[in-house]
């Protein structure tokens, strides 16, 4: 008796450190990238946030897991590929170009498949990825880029908007001399006016515009194809931690809520996080902004991500790609059913920046008041007059682009005013030709804000 009551605890503590020996760890590697805004919902928020933290499985199967999450940062989505393909990250957040490139080449392989489960955000024109020069370059347009040294993150967004940019022109590979660039280098370089034109995904070009050492000649709006991210996860790691995955598309969709709720404060904070200043992430996250913050999978995505792998197939540069293997919406599905969303109606809706923001109002982003908006650009460049006359720091302007309704610097747009008023324009070729049509006078901002005094 004696024994056996002797025993039983130390069994019990053989049986507790037994236990404890046998409790799984499962190790959840993300590759995601803080200079790329499309990716934030997928990356920097849910990093910082511990948003997927909050929604990891805990109960089941996964009573007595021990969760080990680390997150990787990339300047584009080539490097977190290898890095999937070496088993050293089982998710990657990345830009339409590199996910096709991501299925294509898992696929190619014997054995090893990569799933496309969500998206993080979409611009429907094409926004995100642009060409940009040095700010008092002569290039006005991708036509001027014959003979010209052109540089791009190869393998990334922007270098397959530049590709299709390019085809669309009717150059080919002799007509421009084409360098790989990582984006801080082809920043630099635009900077140092090293390099006649470079191209680049969200938000270089627009740091280039605040910063005021480039100038936008061509958008990706330009290739008529929709811009979008997303997230892909290897097959191995979904197929034996499905609720894994389906907590990482939550996490994502909390992102998106989180800062819809408060772009102020969420930019603000991203700001902190990535080193991406305020202003230029505002330009992507507030309303009218550039980004549409959205998980579903629509089939107008699998066509436009179709259509960019024939982009590459033409230039022979990745290998075939079944879309039916590759995408899934098990788990965003699953997702959206857990957090009692309508996955269906989110999925069937579509925000055209043309009409979503053909009523909104100008900009103006005041150092210490905020910012205050003005209904037409006759009362943002008063506003901005009278702010000049108090010698007020003035941290932004903004304004919207006729053609595609997006939202863009004051500073960098241009003005065509004609006896309705003032127009503003991404595009001087397309300020150029309303101008002529409407009999009207194309200007900088500076010539705009001067004509207040004539």
């Amino acid at each position: 008796m004696n024994i056996r009551t002797k025993l039983v605890p130390v069994i019990g503590l053989l049986s507790a450190f037994a236990l404890q020996a046998q409790a799984e760890t499962i190790r959840i590697a993300i590759g995601h990238q803080s200079m790329c805004t499309d990716t934030y919902t997928a990356g920097i928020v849910v990093k910082e946030l511990k948003l997927l933290e909050k929604h990891l499985p805990t109960t089941g199967k996964y009573a007595d897991v021990e969760y080990d999450v680390s997150w990787s940062d990339y300047s584009s989505g080539g490097p977190i590929t290898n890095q999937m393909m070496a088993n050293k990250l089982n998710f990657g957040v990345m830009g339409d170009y590199p996910l096709i490139v991501n299925g294509a080449k898992f696929q190619a392989t014997d054995s090893l498949r990569t799933k496309y489960i969500a998206g993080t955000g979409y611009n429907l024109k094409g926004s995100g990825n642009a060409i940009v020069v040095p700010v008092d370059s002569d290039i006005y347009s991708i036509e001027d880029l014959k003979g010209k040294d052109v540089s791009v993150p190869v393998g990334s967004a922007a270098w397959g908007m530049l590709l299709k940019g390019m085809q669309d022109t009717g150059f080919s590979k002799k007509d421009y001399m084409l360098k790989n660039q990582s984006p801080a280098v082809g920043a630099a370089n635009i900077a140092a006016k090293k390099i006649d034109a470079h191209a680049d995904f969200c938000p270089w070009s627009e740091l280039m515009e605040f910063r005021g050492t480039g100038r936008k000649i061509y958008d990706g709006s330009e290739t008529g194809v929709p811009y979008l991210h997303g997230v892909v996860v290897r097959e191995d790691f979904a197929d034996k931690y499905p609720e894994v995955a389906t907590a990482f598309v939550k996490a994502v969709y909390e992102a998106g809520d989180w800062i819809r709720a408060d772009p102020i404060k969420a930019v603000d904070l991203m700001e902190k996080w990535t080193g991406v200043e305020k202003e230029v992430l505002y330009i992507y996250f507030s309303e009218g902004g550039h980004l549409t913050l959205d998980p579903t999978i629509k089939p107008k995505w699998i066509d436009a991500l179709a259509f960019n792998h024939g982009v590459l197939v033409k230039e022979k540069a990745i290998p075939p790609l079944d879309f039916d293997e590759w995408v899934t919406e098990e788990y965003v599905q699953a997702a959206y059913k857990d957090l009692g969303k309508s996955y269906k109606d989110e999925k069937n809706a579509m925000v055209d920046p043309a009409l979503a923001n053909a009523s909104l109002p100008m900009e103006i982003w005041h150092s210490r008041e905020g910012i205050s908006a003005y209904k037409t650009i006759e009362d943002l460049l008063a506003a901005i007059d009278g702010f000049r006359k108090t010698g007020a720091k003035l941290n932004a302007t903004y304004v919207y682009d006729k053609e595609t309704g997006l939202k863009l610097f004051g500073k960098t747009a241009f003005y065509v005013l004609t006896d309705s008023g003032f127009e503003t324009f991404l595009r001087k070729p397309d300020a150029d030709a309303f101008a002529a049509a409407a009999k009207g006078k194309v200007m900088d901002y500076e010539a705009a804000l001067a004509t207040l005094g004539s």
